[in-house]
């Protein structure tokens, strides 16, 4: 190691409003959380906090993240230095810690002195970064665990964010979460939405209505068997896509019709099981591939895949899992009885008692699921009356993100108002 620098004896500064200030390369409020010292290490800087945590620093990352030198835009908070100009003639030339805790660091051959914000160091060190950071860890269910969806109360969702960032989290815990007591209007989707990100368009368009009728079954009046009273099997939808939408959200504005229940199943879970109890069936439904393909005129949608699709690492699960437009075995002949063996026990286990939960829709019900984790279905309608949903998809991307930005925006408040407590309470 070259060299240590402590706060307690270099306090060198070049900012005279005091360095609390420091923009970083994000537009998050993070804690300040002093820096105890700082060495280099090579072509790393080492960062020690008071409590023990560490952070390597590599001198080009550094360099690249240095706000308003260069790296990252002030405007903007992107990057701005081309991957070729980072060479290996960049070096730190100087290190130090500020009196009250922040990273100032020298570089050559530009001599960029640059100030770095320790709480923004710090949630690097801790891990905070990530793709999975500031969401709840995925949590598997059956029904021994959870009887009916998490639930919500949806006459709030617009205004209350404590209640919508709760139903977010939820949803991406779980996989599914309700919000009860949503208004009627026919519109509710579209400003749900707007709360959240872009929708998902498809063939069905961007909000589509699915009006379950006991007089289409059989009809041509209708392009999907959703819009009948028939049963509907342990499924995911649009399985004939590359990408499949991530999360599927349905709001009943009318149901008079007796049976009809929804079903859901946690697919994440059976996918453990039948790992555990049926490798052979696991390994048949992880590599042999079907191909999907939508059947309506005038679309021509087809993918192939394997019926459980773990992607690459990271990639959320994907379960091709609709029947109705499975259409075509993709693999060698000899390979055909076990892959019907192993689909066939993958959607009993789907379809069972230990896995699936069923429950009403109630005007005013709108249920939210992953659709590539979540099999959702539906009971067959005992008699006549009309089920009417309002649906649309949101990818995962907007779900997840809009789900970091009001954790972190709640946490915060939180932070702040303890902040203002402590102050009052030294009064």
């Amino acid at each position: 190691m070259d060299k240590t620098i402590d706060a307690t004896i270099n306090t060198a500064i070049d900012t005279a409003s005091g360095d609390q200030d420091i923009p970083t390369p994000d537009f998050y409020d993070y804690p300040w959380t002093p820096l105890s010292s700082a060495e280099t290490d090579g072509r790393f800087a080492r960062l020690t906090w008071s409590d023990g945590v560490e952070l390597s620093a590599y001198v080009l990352w550094l360099r690249e993240n240095a706000v308003g030198n260069g790296g990252v835009d002030l405007s903007t908070r992107e990057g701005l230095i081309d991957p070729v100009e980072l060479t290996n003639d960049i070096a730190i030339t100087s290190l130090e810690v500020s009196a009250s805790g922040s990273l100032i660091v020298e570089f050559a051959p530009d001599g960029v002195r640059s100030h770095y914000h320790p709480g923004w160091l710090r949630h690097v060190a801790d891990g905070n970064h990530r793709a999975t950071s500031w969401l709840p860890a995925p949590k598997t269910w059956t029904t021994e665990s959870m009887s009916e969806p998490p639930t919500h109360d949806g006459s709030t969702v617009l205004t209350d964010e404590a209640v919508f960032g709760q139903w977010l989290d939820d949803l991406v815990r779980f996989g599914l979460a309700r919000l009860r007591g949503c208004p009627l209007d026919h519109d509710f989707n579209a400003l749900l939405a707007s709360k959240i990100g872009a929708v998902r368009d498809t063939n069905f368009g961007p909000i589509w209505d699915v009006v379950a009728d006991i007089t289409l079954a059989g009809s041509d009046e209708t392009n999907s068997t959703a819009n009948t009273n028939l049963r509907l099997g342990p499924h995911t939808d649009l399985p004939t896509r590359e990408t499949p939408p991530g999360f599927q959200f349905l709001h009943c504005v009318q149901n008079n019709a007796a049976g009809g229940h929804s079903t859901m199943a946690d697919g994440a879970a059976v996918v453990e099981a039948i790992q555990r109890e049926h490798p052979e069936h696991y390994e048949a439904l992880t590599t042999l591939n079907w191909i999907f393909f939508n059947r309506g005129p005038g679309i021509d949608h087809r993918w192939s895949g394997p019926f459980i699709d773990h992607g690459v690492e990271g990639a959320p699960l994907t379960l091709r899992a609709f029947y109705p437009v499975r259409g075509f075995p993709d693999m060698a002949p000899e390979d055909q009885p076990r892959a019907y063996e192993a689909m066939r026990c993958f959607s009993e286990m789907a379809a069972s008692t230990r896995f699936q939960i069923d429950y009403p829709f109630v005007p005013g019900d709108l249920v939210g699921f992953d659709n590539r984790r979540i099999l959702h279905g539906r009971d067959s309608f005992d008699s006549g009356g009309t089920r009417h949903l309002r649906g649309m998809y949101i990818d995962h991307d907007e779900i997840r993100s809009t789900a970091r930005v009001v954790s972190r925006r709640l946490a915060t408040q939180s932070r702040q108002h303890n902040h203002r407590f402590h102050e009052r309470s030294a009064l």
